[in-house]
């Protein structure tokens, strides 16, 4: 009678033990694709990102390419991650929705200040192919242009710079979108931008911190959107990062 109660415990655990693997199986990704369809399917569409063109180029660049090997398996987490030298990717969803609020259409002409990983800049470049990004840090800009070359984002331009006074030899932008936070909108940057343009910058200091859109109303800017975020600072050349 023991030897049966045994046998019956030992099936009873058995069965939870494979019931518990197949679940975690099925919440594993089999693949990196995957992985982003769920990333879009629960950070982007269950969040307020309607976007179909910006879902699709979310789906598409592999964000895994972007981060350092060893965090790899959190490259799809809905997380910022650390990229070196005090910088970071920034959670998928941010980067989905500062490209919403930029409303980048085909043909547009767009600048991103703080080229980091280059993960921004492959997501823009799936919506047009007039994408300027500009980086201080020179070993990041190096790298990310040779990751975007690798991924074929080869019309992406790459300059080593201050972010503060833009590139104003390609201005003036459609689109700008700056990817760490200022203590106010840099005078540069609102020049460059086009009549009808719209700036997606995060302003403040330390932790206070809004991510603004703003629309180019002549000479003004007129803000239209804002959200609590946290970025690391836009530094400039000589200043601590």
């Amino acid at each position: 009678m023991k030897l049966k109660y045994i046998a019956v415990v030992f099936l009873v655990v058995l069965f939870l033990a494979t019931l518990f693997f197949w679940k975690l199986r099925a919440q594993v990704p089999a693949s990196f694709e995957e992985s982003r369809r769920r990333m879009v399917e629960n950070q982007l569409q269950g969040r307020d990102i309607t976007d179909p063109r910006v879902l699709a180029a979310m789906g598409k660049v592999p964000r895994h390419r972007f981060v350092p090997k060893h965090l790899i398996p959190l490259a799809y987490s809905d997380q910022p991650l650390p990229i070196g030298l005090g910088q970071t990717i920034s959670q998928p969803y941010i980067v989905a929705l500062m490209t919403q609020w930029g409303e980048v259409k085909p043909g547009d002409k767009v600048l991103e200040v703080g080229t980091g990983s280059g993960y921004q800049a492959a997501v823009l470049a799936e919506l047009t192919d007039k994408v300027f990004t500009i980086e201080l840090r020179p070993e990041l800009a190096k790298t990310a242009e040779l990751r975007l070359r690798e991924l074929g984002y080869d019309r992406v331009q790459v300059k080593t710079g201050d972010g503060y006074l833009g590139w104003p030899e390609a201005a003036p932008f459609d689109v700008i979108l700056v990817t760490a936070t200022a203590p106010e909108v840099p005078p540069a940057l609102a020049a460059q931008l086009k009549e009808g343009g719209r700036l997606v910058i995060p302003v403040g200091r330390s932790w206070v911190q809004q991510l603004l859109r703003f629309r180019k109303v002549g000479k003004e800017l007129k803000e239209e959107a804002r959200l609590p975020v946290q970025f690391v600072p836009l530094v400039r050349p000589g200043e601590a990062p």
